[in-house]
Order: C-alpha cells, then sequence, then structure tokens
C-alpha cells in the first residue's frame, strides 16, 4: 500500500513541468480575443434587434389601450345618450298627461257644479209635484208609477 502511495505522489510530481508560453500562443490568445470581441458585438446588435422588437411590441399595446379606452368612452356616451333619451320621453309623458287632464278636470268641475245645481232644482220639483199630487190625481198616480211618492 505504501508502495502505491509512493508511486501515485512520485507520478505527478514527474509530470509536473513548466511548459513555456511561445508566440503561437499569443497569437492564438489574440485571435481568441478578436473573436470574443466579434461575439460580443453580434450578441449586443441582436439584444438592440429585439429591445426595438419590445418597444414596437409596447407601442402596439399603447395603441390596442388607447382605442379600448376609445371604445369604452363611445360606449358610456352611447349608455348616457340612451339614458336621457329614455328620462327625456318619460318626462315628456308626465307633463303631456298633466296638461291632457288640466282641462278635462275644470270640464268636470264645471258639469258637478252644474249637476249640484240641478239636483237641487229637482228636489224642488219633485217637492212641487208632491204636493200638487195632493190636489190632483192623475199627478200623484204617476208619482207613485215611477216611485216618486
Amino acid at each position: 500500500m505504501i508502495i502505491i502511495i509512493f508511486i501515485l505522489f512520485s507520478s505527478t510530481f514527474s509530470f509536473a513541468r513548466e511548459i513555456p508560453f511561445t508566440q503561437e500562443d499569443r497569437d492564438r490568445l489574440i485571435r481568441l480575443e478578436v473573436t470574443l470581441k466579434e461575439f460580443k458585438e453580434s450578441v449586443d446588435r441582436r439584444f438592440e434587434g429585439v429591445d426595438k422588437r419590445f418597444e414596437g411590441v409596447d407601442k402596439r399595446f399603447e395603441a390596442i389601450e388607447k382605442r379600448f379606452d376609445q371604445m369604452i368612452n363611445l360606449f358610456i356616451g352611447i349608455v348616457a345618450s340612451f339614458t336621457a333619451i329614455v328620462a327625456v320621453t318619460i318626462g315628456f309623458a308626465i307633463w303631456d298627461r298633466r296638461t291632457m287632464i288640466r282641462p278635462f278636470e275644470s270640464k268636470v268641475k264645471a258639469i258637478e257644479d252644474e249637476i249640484a245645481e240641478n239636483r237641487s232644482k229637482l228636489h224642488s220639483l219633485i217637492e212641487a209635484f208632491r204636493s200638487l199630487s195632493k190636489t190632483d190625481s192623475n199627478v200623484a198616480e204617476i208619482l207613485k208609477k215611477f216611485n216618486l211618492l
């Protein structure tokens, strides 16, 4: 076991050596930096394109939102107009009925007054016929026939 551990540790020390940094390695790093720079610029351009698309979508949403606001305002206006038309129609009907009934009320009042006046005259006339029926039998028979005596 000790031999295996010794072999493992000695092998790692034997492989560990310093590799010199060559001109080719520097050129590779420069090319890698250039490639990364180009890749970064490409990614930045794509993100800018995506940002522009998002701005376009945001503008569309704002336009749709404005259109919905216009439609809601139009709907509110239509409902308010309909409500106003109904209220005016009901108000006109009530006003029309009141103005139409007033002349009839005055005519009915005049007819009631006339009937009250005629009623008193009719009572006086019946009393006169009753008085006359005491002396005239024909009048008495007629009053009995109509249940006035």
